[in-house]
């Protein structure tokens, strides 16, 4: 397939048996599954289960060793100019925020736009002070990641990945290394998100969020998607005994 000549219908998202080593553990071992465009799925699991490997292969942060990733078009493969091209369309935000200690808030967002989308500096100030605005920390823009609260910061990250206009959204765990009164406004910025139509691949433990944004919760046991359903179906009727054990521990916290 030519680079973005799939069919407005094509998934944006689509695995064919992938199968991911670290050494001798599988820890990926045969997901095909794809994403429609728009659809907000969250995938969850224990840990070790593969969910965060499996979104980390979605743009090549973790090589799979074999079957088939497609992104928008593009196949993911060793060609470097695919990943790049993959990545540019792919956003990430990680568990940890990952930002520059040493550069403000602002130049954190303004430095993938300036570098790999070559807008000139004002312009691409231009879109972080919005973006800084929409995540509702405008007046966090001249301070140090170090300045600000832990959920702050993760939404600095995720004004950062939008900065590079992504078609997707990955979130590995991005509330898990904060404290729980911020957790709440990271998934407040999340379901803002979820509703302007984001792609959105959502890592985490935060049922509540999975229930109301989700179109479709996945949940990993031991490198297998053991489990997919919509929110309704899946905490309501799980069909696996590993599910149902799953959901109830969750759901105790």
């Amino acid at each position: 397939m030519a680079e973005h000549e799939n069919a407005p219908n094509d998934p944006i998202i689509m695995c064919e048996d992938v199968h991911k080593w670290f050494d001798d553990f599988h820890v990926l071992k045969g997901i095909t599954t794809s994403f429609q465009k728009g659809e907000r799925a969250v995938i969850c699991g224990p840990s070790g289960s593969g969910k965060s490997t499996f979104i980390r292969t979605l743009n090549r942060l973790e090589e799979h060793q074999r079957g088939t990733i497609i992104i928008d078009g593009i196949e993911l493969s060793d060609d470097l100019h695919n990943i790049n091209l993959i990545r540019q369309e792919v956003g990430m935000v990680f568990q940890q925020f990952n930002l520059f200690p040493h550069l403000t808030n602002l130049e954190n967002i303004t430095l993938g736009p300036i570098r790999v989308r070559k807008l000139t500096k004002s312009e691409a100030e231009e879109i972080a002070l919005s973006l800084l605005e929409r995540v509702d920390i405008a007046d966090q823009a001249y301070k140090y990641p170090a300045e600000i609260s832990g959920g702050q910061q993760q939404r600095v990250a995720i004004a950062r990945a939008l900065a590079m206009e992504p078609k997707i959204m990955l979130f590995d765990e991005p509330t898990s290394a904060l404290d729980p009164e911020m957790i709440s406004e990271v998934l407040d910025v999340m379901r803002e998100l979820a509703h302007s139509g984001m792609t959105m691949l959502v890592v985490t433990h935060e049922m509540g969020f999975a229930r109301e944004v989700a179109d479709r919760v996945m949940f990993f046991d031991e490198g297998v998607v053991v489990e997919e359903a919509t929110p309704a179906d899946f905490f309501d009727n799980p069909q696996h005994e590993r599910t149902k054990l799953f959901i109830s521990q969750t759901l105790q916290h």
